[in-house]
């Protein structure tokens, strides 16, 4: 049970299950006079299917805005494209569940400006939260290599790691040896870059402690240059963190 909530879909789906649990019991915006199961059966699905919708728009709302420097910007295209869909779940379930009539067109719109209150805030929590400290990884005690040096290419084996950076479904490494594509997320291979010495500096990129080889500075964000002359950013979010953890 532990090791299947590591992953995030299954740590997803429990905390909505206990999410619609509570809003259930306590019969929450209005709901108590209906029965505690049909409540159940409103407010689990529907937080499950808003939680996975918010999954997809955040991952759409981060390839076209960087959130780090227009984080406005970023709230307002996320909260507006989680809003449509999510009302017409509202609408439908109400009608369905409370209701126990066919959805009636004429009041769907009504449920518009509510759903967007109440996504708007969650949406600004979400973004500002994503502020947080960087995932870092830390050399292994032993002498057990990371699980991702298993993954490197066969012209890279044996080389040094200095960076990985994503690229759609790719991971493009940096190496003493070169660089090369591999096929896999970088939220799969921060799992497995534990036993090296680094960090997320950007949320497409980690990098080795040990391959900084100079930092840039300006227009309130940092940079880093590697060993081989790759360039790596470092987003806002994580620049405070990492300077405090001796990076420069």
């Amino acid at each position: 049970m532990a090791s299947l909530l590591e992953r995030p879909w299954a740590r997803g789906l429990a905390i909505g299950i206990v999410a619609g649990s509570f809003l259930a019991f306590s019969g929450a915006f209005g709901s108590i006079s209906a029965p505690l199961w049909w409540r159940l059966l409103y407010w689990i699905p529907l937080i499950i299917a808003g939680g996975f919708w918010s999954h997809i728009c955040s991952r759409i709302v981060e390839r076209f805005i960087d959130t780090d420097a227009r984080p406005w910007t970023g709230i307002a295209a996320l909260s507006l494209l989680m809003s449509v869909p999510v009302t017409v779940m509202v609408w439908a379930a109400t009608a369905l569940i409370f209701q126990q009539r066919i959805p009636n067109l004429h009041a769907l719109l009504d449920y518009f400006l509510p759903v967007l209150a109440v996504v708007l805030p969650l949406c600004a929590i979400n973004v500002f939260l994503e502020r947080r400290q960087p995932l870092e990884t830390h050399a292994a005690p032993s002498q057990a290599p990371a699980r991702f040096l298993q993954r490197l290419p066969v012209k890279l084996k044996g080389s040094r790691l200095f960076a990985v950076q994503s690229e759609d479904h790719y991971l493009r490494l940096y190496t003493d040896k070169g660089s090369d594509l591999i096929l896999m997320r970088l939220s799969d291979a921060l799992d497995e870059l534990d036993g090296l010495e680094g960090a997320q500096t950007h949320r497409s990129w980690w990098v080795a402690k040990d391959a900084v080889a100079d930092v840039s500075r300006g227009d309130g964000r940092a940079s880093l240059t590697l060993s081989d002359g790759t360039t790596a950013p470092v987003s806002r979010r994580y620049a405070r963190a990492l300077r405090e953890a001796g990076w420069w």
